[in-house]
């Protein structure tokens, strides 16, 4: 089997950019018309600008497809963040190191007073964010963490900074059900630009951890790019290639796949030349599902309400839902120490309430530990 080195270094950056960009019309409708397992050609074809022309054949493809593996069903979740402590120094981040906020971590008191509001709320899925600073939120902080948390929720995913294997085989045994890690960029120049500062700039680290992550024997693995960093197409290809190989090399791990659109955030200017437009955002979406009909995929309340509130039919199977991106921002209310802003602000009943009347039914969650075996 290939190994990601090989994989990055036989898949350039450069070629996929040339390929992306030099899609035909007909090489779109070849790929359209497959009725078996689509190659990741047939992905780079779909998600081009001539794809973006077969839009509403891409969504009836994908919507199809959902409805067949998933039913009409969209899991809710929500993000609680413990901390915004970070030894990062990222240009497009709030989080960043060297940005003059005021710092928050919570203590346990303030994490259970955080969990009992959600658990009210009817949530059973809950998403562990940190920023990345080892001595304050490390292994054992988040360990800590998932412990005074079980007894509130049936899953328990966590987005922090990246791990050794053996940290992460505390954290599995511990109880985290998921880890998301996002290579942001998979173009190795412009990651340099943008991680100047700290453990994460370290590209290649980043790049391995879903492979540490499949060693601990994780549940589910959830992969990103942060989609305006560089070109959306290209470095869309470059996680499609990621997951790939990892389905191949950890067919027992479950997958999952968010879209992060660049955000305002305090003290960050963006390019706004290399932002998606939402119907760009669609079509890629609609080609992971057409990628992989069993693939999670995630949308979060970075995305504006209208957006949301059809998105859900052409593949998304996981939404958040009353989010706050602080610190503490569900009990102590300080709305400054937030990552970014979000966009869908409409509380948790709300979108509760859309899913059904659009016919389709929320799920608080979908899996127990107690039915995991090893």
């Amino acid at each position: 089997m290939i190994n990601l080195n090989d994989l990055i270094s036989k898949n350039s950056w450069a070629y996929w950019e040339d390929y992306v960009h030099n899609v035909s019309r007909h090489d779109v409708e070849t790929s359209l018309n497959i009725t078996g397992k689509h190659s990741i050609q047939d992905f780079a074809n779909l998600i081009s600008a001539s794809g973006e022309q077969f839009i509403n054949n891409l969504a009836a493809a994908a919507n199809q497809k959902t409805i067949q593996r998933f039913g009409r069903t969209v899991q809710l979740y929500a993000p609680m963040y413990l901390s915004n402590e970070c030894q990062n120094i990222c240009t497009y981040c709030g989080f960043s190191f060297d940005h003059k906020i005021q710092r928050k971590t919570l203590t346990d008191s303030e994490i259970i007073q955080e969990a009992e509001f959600l658990k009210l709320q009817g949530f059973d899925h809950i998403l562990l964010v940190t920023g990345e600073a080892n001595k304050t939120v490390g292994t054992n902080y988040i360990a800590n963490a998932v412990k005074l948390l079980q007894p509130y929720f049936s899953q328990i995913a966590i987005e922090i900074q990246p791990l050794n294997t053996d940290e992460y085989k505390l954290l599995v045994a511990s109880g985290v059900h998921t880890v998301l890690v996002y290579q942001e960029t998979y173009n190795r120049n412009t990651y340099k630009e943008y991680h100047t500062k700290g453990k994460k700039s370290n590209y290649q680290y980043r790049l391995e951890t879903a492979d540490r992550l499949g060693e601990a024997g994780i549940h589910k693995i959830g992969l990103g790019a942060l989609l305006g960093l560089d070109d959306w197409r290209v470095d869309s290809i470059h996680c499609a290639l990621h997951f790939l190989y990892l389905r191949q090399k950890f067919p027992s791990v479950k997958f999952s796949i968010s879209f992060p659109r660049l955000r305002p955030a305090v003290g960050v200017k963006h390019d706004e030349n290399k932002f998606m437009t939402d119907v760009q955002l669609a079509q890629l979406i609609a080609t992971y599902r057409l990628l992989d009909i069993n693939l999670e995929l995630s949308i979060s309340t970075r995305e504006a309400k209208k957006f949301r509130d059809n998105i859900f039919k052409l593949g998304i199977t996981s939404m958040s839902a009353g989010s706050k991106t602080n610190p503490g921002g569900y009990t102590l209310l300080e709305q400054e120490l937030e990552q970014f802003e979000i966009d869908d602000d409409r509380s948790v009943q709300e979108i509760y309430d859309m899913l059904t009347i659009a016919g389709y039914e929320p799920v608080w969650k979908d899996w127990d530990q107690i039915f995991h075996i090893n």
